[in-house]
């Protein structure tokens, strides 16, 4: 996202450079010419002995970076004082509750869907957050934590020669990484937007027109006389394994068609596009909106096997002018997000795809004298639906002026450890970090069963 589009918004910085490329490369590697190793694992799916039943096979997480106000979005608060209450008039859904009028389609679905109103954050900085929001723990300077994606990618594996995680378009800054699971199992990172301006493709992604099928296998088979030979002569045999393995799932994506197609949007007929809102525009910056082609992405690639797929949208930083930015973005979301749940109901793939709206944090209770909001932490909303969530429901509460958890608070560890329970994963367990220290994946998180069917 463009510096100038933050600056607007409020804080400059809360974002980094940080992202590290980890796609596919073609033409580096000696007579290979192809590295893919950080995205693949080399080991079979994990034991599940005495673990939860899986109710989600995929989870589609879009991540609103800045911190989305509750007030204009979830929870508006219509009878506060003035000085409180949402920028705007209500919607009613179909269920009996109200959203903000931003969001007039997704209340003719809230019947699908499940608002928790009352998750509760440490530290209303974007950095510590947003780290805290994709790993479970607060950022410390003695161990790096893994996102959540990278121990899906631990736990299951690729599926279908797929990227078992996978950024759209990138993954924000202050997020992480893999922290001490090891650099193979981060996230494939497109690093090119299916909602920008100009033809999506994703760089790097196909072998080079210069290069024929048939020297495309011959490369092949020179790598693999090169590692046999070292193998042979003793040299670092488990390293040459593991990459062998690596090579193996790089040549099978980049020759697979079914792969490929699955990161294109070519074959989607226009009804499909309107589904999910293609064309809007952002009003400030005449440029697209984008978000409607990277949830529609999102949904094709976990129908391809993609385990977890994290999307990111907009800059919610609103300390100056929140009702114009709310005007700017959320027409677009409200229609990508309805399309995606509404698309993956008819599919028959909500039941076992969870879809998360998060947020590193909300916005403050009372309105600022640049009619916008700062930042705030102690309570604030997000959305849940799919893979074994309880549909139609409105979960805990806020206090009248958003302020605090009036009822069933939700610290984000028991978010977080509950996604995981959905996916068969018990976040109580440990994981080695440096092969000695057992870390669990969530601490101290427990299970909300308020929201799960």
């Amino acid at each position: 996202m463009p510096q100038s589009l933050l600056r607007a918004s409020g804080c400059f910085d809360f974002r980094s450079l940080l992202n590290r490329r980890q796609a596919v490369q073609v033409g580096v590697c000696g007579a290979l010419g192809l590295t893919l190793g950080d995205l693949f694992r080399q080991r079979a799916l994990a034991d599940t002995k005495g673990k939860p039943e899986p109710k989600a096979l995929s989870v589609i997480q879009l991540n609103l970076p800045g911190g989305m106000a509750q007030q204009e979005s979830w929870d508006p608060k219509p009878e506060a004082p003035v000085e409180y209450r949402g920028a705007f008039n209500i919607a009613k859904t179909n269920t009996g509750e109200i959203f903000s009028e931003n969001f007039s389609r997704l209340s003719k679905i809230a019947d699908k869907l499940t608002i928790v109103r009352s998750v509760v954050g440490k530290i209303p900085d974007h950095g510590q957050a947003t780290y805290h929001l994709f790993t479970g723990y607060t950022p410390t300077t003695v161990i790096d934590y893994p996102q959540m994606g990278s121990v899906i990618s631990q736990a299951f594996g690729p599926r279908h020669d797929m990227p078992p995680y996978v950024a759209i378009p990138s993954l924000p800054g202050y997020s992480g990484g893999t922290g001490y699971l090891g650099s193979k199992f981060g996230a494939f990172q497109l690093h090119a937007d299916p909602g920008g301006q100009g033809k999506f493709q994703v760089r790097d992604f196909s072998v080079p027109k210069d290069v024929s099928s048939e020297q495309f296998h011959r490369r092949q088979a020179a790598r693999e006389l090169v590692e046999n030979r070292l193998r042979e002569s003793q040299a670092a045999p488990d390293l040459l394994n593991t990459m062998d393995e690596f090579y193996r799932r790089a040549y099978s994506l980049l020759s697979s068609k079914k792969s490929q197609q699955a990161f294109s949007l070519s074959d989607e007929p226009q009804s499909m596009l309107d589904l999910y809102g293609h064309d809007y525009i952002l009003k400030a910056r005449r440029e697209p909106a984008g978000i409607g082609p990277r949830l529609l992405l999102a949904r094709r690639l976990v129908e391809a096997g993609v385990r977890f797929v994290t999307v990111e949208y907009g800059a919610w930083d609103s300390h100056v002018g929140i009702k114009e930015d709310c005007l700017d973005r959320m027409p677009a979301l409200d229609h990508a997000v309805t399309g995606l749940i509404t698309d993956l109901d008819q599919r028959g793939l909500l039941d076992t795809t969870l879809v998360m709206v998060t947020t590193e944090f909300g916005r403050t209770p009372l309105v600022n004298q640049s009619n916008g909001r700062d930042h705030w932490a102690r309570v604030y909303s997000m959305l849940l639906a799919g893979g074994g969530i309880t549909r139609g429901q409105i979960y805990g509460a806020s206090d009248a002026t958003a302020a605090e958890p009036a009822r069933d608070a939700v610290p984000l560890e028991d978010f977080l450890y509950t996604v995981y329970h959905q996916l068969g994963i018990d976040a109580n367990d440990e994981l080695l970090a440096f092969g000695t220290r057992p870390i669990e994946i969530v601490k101290d998180g427990k299970l909300v069963k308020g929201i799960v069917a």
